[in-house]
Parts: C-alpha cells; sequence; structure tokens
C-alpha cells in the first residue's frame, strides 16, 4: 500500500512533468532554427545598419524565388533582373544566359541597394561598386572578416580588374550571383588569394567634392604622371571623390592639353583633370601641394 506522503511526492513529480515537458518541447523547437540560420539567407550578425539590412533582405527575396545568374543581367536603364547575355569568355557554360532574367554580380549589388534607399546608387561593373564615392569605409584583405558588418561589399580581383562582388551577411557568410548555371546563392566567404577587400557603404549624404568623368576606359595612375602605374580604367563617365589637385606632367589627349591632376582617394590614385568635367582648375578643390601635412 503507498502511503499518503509517498502518493502526495507521486502526484507532485507527475505534475512537475506535464507542466515542464511542453516548454522543454517548445524551447527546443525554438532553438532548432537558430542553430540552422547559419545555412539560411538574411542577416547572421549585429551591427548592420537598416539600410543594410534592406538590401540584405532585396537580395534575399531573389534567392527564395530561385533567380538565376545571368552573365549581363541586372544592368538595364533601372534596376531589376534583365535577360542575360553570352559572356565572350565562358560561350558554352553562359550559351542559355540570353533565355534567363537574373543578375550578375553587380546586377545584383546594383538591384538590393537600390530596394534598400530607393535610389540606384550603386550602378555600374563590380569595380565602379567597390571604389565608389558612397565608400564610408574600406577593408583590406589582410583584415579578414573581423572588422565586417552585414551589407558590406566584398570584391575579388586586382585594382587594375575587381572582377566579382558579393554582400556579406555575418557569419561567415554571403549572398552572391556566382556564375552561370547557377542560382543566386548563399556561400561562404572565400578568402582566397584572389580576395581583395571590402567596403561599407554610406547610403546617406555624400561629403566631399564630388565630380564626374568623361571618356572611356580613362585610367587613373598611382602617381600624376603618364609612365607611373595604372590602378584602374573608367569604362565610361563615372562619379568620383576628388581629394585634391596639383599641377604635375603636362598632358594632350582628345584636343585638350593640361598639366592639372586629381587624386582621387577611394582609389588611392590619380587622373588628369583633361578627363574630369569642368574647367582646367576645379573650382573648390584644394591644392595638393599647399594643404598642411597631416
Amino acid at each position: 500500500m503507498v502511503s499518503r506522503t509517498g502518493l502526495i511526492r507521486t502526484l507532485i513529480a507527475l505534475l512537475a512533468f506535464l507542466f515542464w515537458a511542453p516548454v522543454s518541447t517548445a524551447a527546443a523547437a525554438q532553438a532548432a532554427p537558430a542553430a540552422a540560420a547559419a545555412d539560411e539567407c538574411g542577416v547572421l550578425a549585429p551591427g548592420a545598419s537598416a539600410a543594410a539590412e534592406r538590401a540584405i533582405a532585396a537580395a534575399c527575396t531573389e534567392v527564395a524565388a530561385g533567380t538565376w545568374y545571368t552573365w549581363g543581367g541586372g544592368h538595364g536603364a533601372q534596376p531589376g533582373a534583365t535577360y542575360g547575355q553570352v559572356d565572350p569568355t565562358d560561350p558554352d557554360d553562359s550559351a542559355h544566359d540570353p533565355e534567363r532574367r537574373g543578375f550578375d554580380c553587380s546586377g545584383l549589388v546594383r538591384h538590393a541597394y537600390a530596394q534598400a534607399t530607393g535610389s540606384d546608387i550603386l550602378n555600374g561593373v563590380a569595380s565602379q561598386q567597390y571604389y565608389t564615392h558612397r565608400a564610408a569605409e574600406r577593408f583590406t584583405a589582410a583584415q579578414g572578416l573581423a572588422p565586417l558588418l552585414p551589407g558590406d561589399l566584398l570584391a575579388w580581383g586586382t585594382s587594375k580588374d575587381l572582377h566579382h562582388i558579393a554582400i556579406y551577411l555575418g557569419a561567415g557568410k554571403m549572398v552572391e550571383a556566382k556564375e552561370s548555371g547557377t542560382k543566386l546563392m548563399v556561400s561562404d566567404v572565400r578568402l582566397n588569394g584572389n580576395y581583395y577587400g571590402a567596403v561599407r557603404v554610406n547610403t546617406g549624404q555624400v561629403t566631399g567634392h564630388i565630380h564626374q568623368t568623361w571618356g572611356t576606359d580613362v585610367w587613373t595612375k598611382a602617381e600624376p604622371r603618364l609612365a607611373a602605374a595604372r590602378v584602374y580604367a573608367f569604362p565610361y563617365s563615372t562619379t568620383i571623390r576628388v581629394e585634391c589637385q596639383k599641377h604635375a606632367e603636362e598632358v594632350t589627349s582628345d584636343g585638350y592639353t593640361n598639366d592639372v591632376w586629381s587624386y582621387l582617394p577611394d582609389y588611392k590614385a590619380w587622373v588628369t583633370n583633361i578627363y574630369i568635367k569642368g574647367p582646367a582648375w576645379l573650382a573648390g578643390v584644394p591644392d595638393c601641394d599647399q594643404r598642411p601635412t597631416p
């Protein structure tokens, strides 16, 4: 025969089991999605701006929709998916790209940040997006992922040819339009020898001396002289931020002669003022030789 005390203890244990078991089961159910979050498309770390989070959401919407990579996709008159083209460097893999609406790497970045800000702030190829005058901060390959926040743009290639760009999600993951024959995807960040660095996008007001270039394939130089090492060529008219200008080597090109060069902090390079729209000496831009030494 069970004593009254034993019976009470049994009832207490049974009630405790019935009360706590559902709570524990619910907690486990909630923990499961959190563990899988790193494999999903979304903001995977804290610290991102609201605009960066909206850009990630826009890119992840395309991932969820099963949108294709298409070479040249996303570079229409307005941001958004477009039919692609055959990549002349890889015609076999890209043979079906003209039949598919989608994005290439920079087309996706353009679309994501246009959706986030309501303005086409990153129109251009991967190099132009990395070298954007809207850079809030830049990070070298040597810095790795530690200083990055979700929404930062990751770039691969060299200063002369940045050929791929993706959006960082956090937790070592990124969302990208990778290559022909694949759909937009979440990938592990590839910190290999080809990784160049990252840039944080300033989606607010841009400060500094903002100008526009003209011409095609206009090279920037490591120093203000024609024989200096090439850094990057503007493929077409590009918005740039000018830090200062100075008289240096005289250049004659396209019917103009000018000895003024401008320093572009986003490129860490110089360009002749011949290819900057405006007067030979840009109004309001300080003389590099007369600026105080930092």
